[in-house]
């Protein structure tokens, strides 16, 4: 055990979580690297951190009848993370778990809290935890379960039915398999596969995407094969953005919200180096990470820039871009798995003032786009209002703009699609919920 043990640096995350409302993914980064965590600790604290978080509501809901009076922050997800391994983890025998809760609150509390905290867990071993089937209304249920705040669960339902909800609630709880996209600009998907095997990472084929591949074991962010540019980690829905939108080689394309630049370098691999690709986003530090992958990638044809994508006619005031793609700020309720945090700290008003910025980026899109021109409008988010009702007052504002079927896509996405717009859920595929659009701006 290192000098901070693994399960005090998974505390300290939640804590941080809860106090600073930081994301779990970067604090779990942070904490790798600031406690010393042994490569070999890193899966557990990364299952034991995000599962906790993951289920948080649902723990609470076991805690409740065994906790008899109001706890302090750390306690209750110390209490909580404890709980977790008890119950969702094989490999953790729980007598470990609770020794190990105990050390803690004597480290962190006093004499009374440690107590506190052993005669909870030791109950709870005795007793064990209460049902869900006794709670009768079914939003309630499927919220407690899987730990949904009960807004987004009703706002779900109303949106796409229970049995979907609850689909799709239940798969937000399963971590997401590492996928990535080869590099094709460079690199056949048989070619990258096998430098993949030489480096020991058991990977496949994406039976969804041309270009992507599905990690079985191994983390390719580790390897020569990322390193030198053949391949970049991201999501199989994220990929389907660059087919949508559908570049031609020769053509000036721009992405208004580049930023890491997984989707810019993307379309610049399917430019092969013809065209040109500007990628704009707020901030400096975002550009030059944009930057430094599409050099990892050896892509020439990618020009960044700081830029708010609302302002593109001071700087772009000719009808300049074949294609356009506003990868839209959006509530990111598609990626609850791989950021469970979200789910807690958005609230349903924060939906709607979303939907101005969007608005307003497509309307400046429109301005700058040329006669003939694609634009490609995305999130990655599941929501019916945020989705479809910005298209809908999109058209309505824009008669000079044409919905169109999305016919550049993977015949076993493209069969999704529903008037016109497809709308990917967790459970479709097994990547990120996630919304497309394609217009075209009439001559």
């Amino acid at each position: 055990m290192s000098k901070f043990s693994l399960r005090e640096a998974a505390l300290h995350i939640l804590d941080q979580i809860d106090k600073n409302q930081s994301y779990s993914n970067l604090l779990l980064n942070h904490a790798i690297k600031k406690f010393d965590i042994s490569k070999k600790d890193t899966g557990l604290l990364t299952e034991i951190t995000y599962g906790t978080i993951q289920r948080k509501m649902t723990l609470d809901y076991f805690l409740e009848p065994f906790l008899k009076k109001k706890v302090e922050g750390w306690v209750r997800n110390l209490l909580r993370l404890s709980l977790y391994q008890m119950l969702y983890l094989d490999r953790v025998p729980e007598r470990a778990a609770i020794h190990e809760a105990v050390e803690i609150a004597k480290k962190k509390g006093h004499k009374g809290i440690s107590g506190m905290v052993n005669g909870v867990l030791r109950s709870i071993q005795r007793e064990g935890v209460r049902s869900t089937e006794d709670i009768q209304d079914p939003i309630k249920k499927i919220s407690i379960e899987t730990s949904h705040p009960e807004w987004l669960v009703n706002r779900w339902a109303a949106h796409f039915g229970l049995e979907k909800t609850k689909e799709m609630c239940e798969r937000n709880l399963i971590a997401p398999v590492q996928t990535a996209r080869v590099n094709t600009s460079r690199i056949s998907r048989d070619e990258a596969l096998k430098l993949l095997e030489d480096e020991g990472i058991e990977a496949s084929e994406s039976p969804i995407v041309p270009s992507g591949i599905r990690v079985k074991k191994g983390n390719i962010a580790h390897t020569s094969a990322y390193k030198n540019g053949y391949i970049t980690v991201q999501d199989e829905s994220s990929m389907l953005v660059a087919y949508a939108l559908a570049p031609v080689p020769g053509e000036t394309i721009l992405d208004m919200c580049a930023a890491p630049g997984g989707k810019t370098t993307h379309v610049a691999e399917c430019l092969n180096n013809e065209g040109e690709v500007y990628a704009l986003d707020l901030h400096d530090h975002k550009i030059k990470l944009i930057k430094e992958n599409a050099d990892r990638l050896q892509l020439k044809n990618v020009k960044g820039e700081a830029l708010d994508g609302r302002k593109l006619k001071e700087r772009f005031p000719e009808k300049l871009f074949d294609r356009i793609l506003v990868d839209a700020p959006c509530s990111g309720l598609g990626v609850l798995r791989r950021k469970p945090d979200i789910k807690y700290a958005k609230r349903e008003q924060d939906l709607k003032s979303l939907s101005k910025i969007q608005q307003e980026l497509l309307d400046s899109a429109v301005q700058s786009l040329k006669k003939d021109g694609v634009l490609v409008y995305s999130t990655c988010t599941v929501d019916k209002e945020e989705n479809e009702g910005t298209v809908k007052q999109f058209l309505a504002d824009h008669a000079d703009m044409t919905l169109m079927t999305p016919d550049q896509l993977p015949e076993k996405i493209a069969v999704l699609a529903e008037n016109n717009l497809l709308q990917i859920f967790p459970q479709d595929f097994d990547g990120d919920g996630f919304f497309i659009a394609v217009f075209k701006k009439n001559a």
